[in-house]
């Protein structure tokens, strides 16, 4: 899923991002990747995903959410955050 980041807060000294999703959606368990005028500037997962100060699981498109990063605070306006999963396929014959 894409999110693209709306406003920035700071909670207890940690950035949390208000975001709006706009492809997919966001799972609490999968990666994520900040993209920045198309350079990926950090790779790594999600300390928390909110919904209306509730803890959720997933986010669905053309909602909106709150994103913090693990030890990443540097989130600015307008970035993109996409969301992956990685799938280990084994080889068949």
């Amino acid at each position: 899923g894409k999110v693209e980041v709306r406003q920035l807060f700071k909670v207890k000294g940690t950035a949390v991002a208000g975001c709006y999703v706009t492809e997919g959606s966001i799972k609490r368990s999968a990666k994520v990747r900040i993209v920045r005028d198309s350079v990926v500037v950090w790779d790594g997962k999600l300390a928390a995903l909110k919904r209306f100060k509730e803890d959720v699981k997933d986010v669905a498109e053309g909602f909106e959410c709150g994103l913090s990063f693990e030890n990443f605070n540097d989130v600015k306006e307008k970035d993109i955050v996409e969301c992956y999963e990685i799938e280990e396929i084994k080889q068949t014959l």
